[in-house]
C-alpha cells in the first residue's frame, strides 16, 4: 500500500477540472527482479501538455531517463541497460483503473501498460462511469496483466479523483 499512498500524492497535485479525474501513479521495478522495488518514476493527470493522464506520464518519464540515471536506480542489474527490459519487471500503482476508452481520441492507458509488457497493475479504485464506460482493467487481465484491486484506500482514491468537483 506504500506505493498506492505515494500514487495518492500524486492525484493531489492535479489541477481539478469538472471533465476528468484528478489520478496519481508510481512506477516501481525490481530489476534484476531478486533486488528490492525502486520507484522508476511518478506521475499525474494533466502532469505533461496535451491532455495526459498518469499513467502514461509516469510511463514516458521512465523512457526519459538517462542511462546514468538507469545506473544509478539499478547497480547491480547488467549493463547496458534497456528501460525496456526494466518495464517488463515493473508494477504500476495507480489511484484509479486505467482507461480503456478516450474521449480526447488519445491512447488509452491500458494500451500503453499493455504495451509496456508491465507485469502487474495495482488499482485503488474502478472508474466511475461519469464520463465513459470503462473495462481497463479487463483489458489489462485479458493482455495477463496482473491485476490488484486496493480496496483498503478505494474511498481515498475516490475523493482524490473527484477533488474540485
Amino acid at each position: 500500500m506504500e506505493y498506492l499512498k505515494l500514487a495518492i500524492d500524486e492525484a493531489r497535485q492535479c489541477v481539478p477540472t469538472p471533465t476528468a479525474f484528478c489520478v496519481g501513479c508510481v512506477l516501481t521495478a525490481a530489476y534484476p527482479p531478486t533486488s528490492p522495488p525502486v520507484i522508476l518514476s511518478r506521475g499525474y493527470s494533466r502532469e505533461l501538455p496535451g491532455n495526459t493522464h498518469a499513467e502514461a506520464n509516469a510511463l514516458s518519464k521512465a523512457r526519459w531517463l538517462s542511462q546514468d540515471q538507469l545506473n544509478a536506480l539499478f547497480p547491480d542489474a547488467p549493463r547496458p541497460l534497456d528501460i525496456n527490459v526494466i518495464l517488463a519487471h515493473a508494477d504500476i500503482y495507480t489511484t484509479m483503473e486505467p482507461c480503456s476508452v478516450r474521449t480526447s481520441g488519445l491512447a488509452p492507458c491500458a494500451d500503453a501498460v499493455i504495451a509496456a509488457k508491465i507485469k502487474r497493475c495495482f488499482i485503488g479504485v474502478g472508474e466511475p462511469d461519469d464520463f465513459v464506460h470503462c473495462e481497463g482493467a479487463q483489458k489489462l487481465k485479458d493482455a495477463g496483466v496482473e491485476v490488484i484491486w486496493v480496496n483498503a484506500l478505494e474511498q481515498e482514491c475516490l475523493e482524490v479523483a473527484r477533488m474540485g468537483r
